[in-house]
């Protein structure tokens, strides 16, 4: 039998079983449970610090990346599975979320998606935690195919058949809510307004931009991003979790009454000519 006491419980401890304390040694039990009551150590917002690399923005990133090989390996069949447009998303409401995984065949596009996701969201990750931040990029990617359904212009407008992918909605999201979480932890947040300036004017001078996504994403993530940053420290559970079920349903709500108006009177097409 060992002589060595734990300094904390008192019970002799065998030598593998013993580590080392402030003073003398610890047994296993005691360093176990000293661990699960040890405070956890939290962002300004309220998320658990957590070590190792950006779990959900890595998992995004890859997900996009498999789904552009898919795309350019089944000479575009995958991208018309999944693509969003306003005919087909009442009867695939799947593709308002689907879409924001696809990118355009050229390696720009979701090289610059990417990027853009990679300087933003290992910070929100952090400070807001993975569900909240997974929660805003899912969301944001919604707000995009819904904004681009509602700006679209009805059934009589081309952009109602003109399939849309692209991450940059769910991005956008990810700017609103980052430039609300700057401000509210005291950092500077003018690269992001420039960077924001810059994107979001870049949909209104150059074709094949769906500004509409843009803006839908941008409005989503700041929703998000207001209530994330600035929930009462005492409700801040709460307070996101109603605020992410209220503006997924406001989402639906407005897909929904769009769909109603636009085919008031008219009959729903299959597509262009249909």
């Amino acid at each position: 039998m060992s002589y060595v006491r734990c300094q904390r419980c008192g019970r002799p401890t065998c030598p593998e079983c013993q580590r080392p304390a402030a003073v003398g040694v610890q047994c296993v039990d005691c360093v176990r449970q000293a661990s699960r009551q040890a405070p956890t150590a939290r962002t300004e917002l309220g998320a658990r610090v957590r070590g190792g690399p950006p779990v959900v923005t890595l998992t995004i990133i890859g997900l996009c990346v498999v789904s552009w090989v898919l795309q350019l390996v089944t000479a575009g069949d995958w991208t018309r599975l999944f693509a969003f447009a306003p005919f087909v998303g009442e009867q695939d409401p799947y593709r308002f979320l689907t879409a924001a995984f696809l990118h355009a065949t050229s390696p720009v596009h979701i090289l610059f998606n990417m990027y853009a996701l990679w300087i933003t969201g290992p910070f929100l990750e952090q400070m807001l935690g993975r569900w909240r931040f997974a929660a805003l990029y899912l969301l944001s990617a919604l707000g995009g195919s819904v904004g681009y359904l509602v700006l679209a212009g009805g059934p009589l407008a081309d952009a109602w058949y003109t399939p849309v992918v692209g991450a940059s909605g769910a991005v956008f999201g990810l700017f609103g809510a980052i430039l609300l979480v700057l401000r509210r932890t005291g950092r500077n947040a003018m690269q992001i307004v420039v960077l924001l300036g810059i994107n979001f004017a870049l949909g209104f001078f150059f074709p094949g931009i769906a500004w509409q996504a843009h803006l839908g994403g941008l409005v989503v993530g700041a929703l998000l991003g207001l209530a994330y940053a600035y929930a009462p420290r005492s409700s801040r559970t709460l307070v996101s979790v109603a605020a992410t079920v209220a503006v997924a349903l406001a989402l639906v709500v407005a897909a929904w009454l769009t769909y109603q108006v636009a085919y008031q009177g008219v009959a729903p097409l299959v597509g262009p000519g249909g």
